[in-house]
C-alpha cells in the first residue's frame, strides 16, 4: 500500500474491482467490505467512507465479523518473526517496537497470545500507532480479564482505528 495518496474524487471514480483494490489493505485480508461498501458511492470524505465500511461491518453476521477479527495477526507473534506480516502490519508492529522485543519480552508476548487465543479463540487486536512495548503488554495483560462479549466488541473497535490510520496513508 506504499503507493500516492489518492483524492476522494479519484476514488468515487474507480470501478469496482480497481475500488476494492485501492481499499484491500484497509481491512485486513477482508476485501468483502470495500466490496460492500462500493455501493454507497459517491463518498464526500473519508468520514463518510470510514462510516460505510465500519456501517458494512456492524451490519455483517457476527461469523464474518469473527472471521474478520481472525484475519488479523498476533502482536509479535510468529508471522512476525518469520516475516510474513502484511505491509501495513509490519509497519504498525514495527512502529510500536514490537520488532525489537528482548528475549523475555518475545517470551511474555507469546504466552499473552497463546492465553487469550485459548481463552476467547481469535488474536488479541490493539492499534498499536502510538504504543510501545510495555503499553502493549499492558493493554494484552489488562483485557485478559475482560469476558468473550466484551473483548469481541474491543477487537471491533480496535480493527476500526486501525482502518481509519490506514485509511489516512491511502486517501489525501
Amino acid at each position: 500500500m506504499n503507493q500516492s495518496k489518492m483524492s476522494i474524487a479519484t476514488l468515487n471514480d474507480l470501478p469496482k474491482e480497481a475500488f476494492v483494490k485501492a481499499l484491500y489493505g484497509i481491512y485486513e485480508h477482508s476485501p468483502w467490505i470495500p466490496e460492500q461498501a462500493y455501493k454507497e458511492r459517491p463518498f464526500s470524505s473519508i468520514a463518510h467512507l470510514r462510516q460505510a465500511m465500519q456501517t458494512v461491518i456492524q451490519t455483517a453476521a457476527p461469523e464474518s465479523q469473527l472471521q474478520l477479527i481472525r484475519e488479523h495477526p498476533e502482536l509479535a507473534g510468529k508471522a512476525a518473526i518469520r516475516k510474513e506480516l502484511t505491509e501495513d502490519s509490519n509497519r504498525e508492529q514495527s512502529g510500536a517496537g514490537l520488532d525489537t522485543c528482548s528475549p523475555e519480552e518475545y517470551a511474555l508476548l507469546n504466552q499473552l497470545n497463546e492465553s487469550y487465543k485459548a481463552k476467547f479463540g481469535f488474536p488479541f487486536i490493539l492499534a498499536v500507532k502510538g504504543h510501545n512495548r510495555q503499553s502493549v503488554i499492558k493493554h494484552f495483560a489488562e483485557r485478559l480479564d475482560n469476558d468473550y462479549a466484551s473483548e469481541f466488541s474491543i477487537c471491533l473497535i480496535q480493527i476500526h482505528k486501525i482502518a481509519e490510520f490506514r485509511l489516512q496513508n491511502v486517501i489525501e
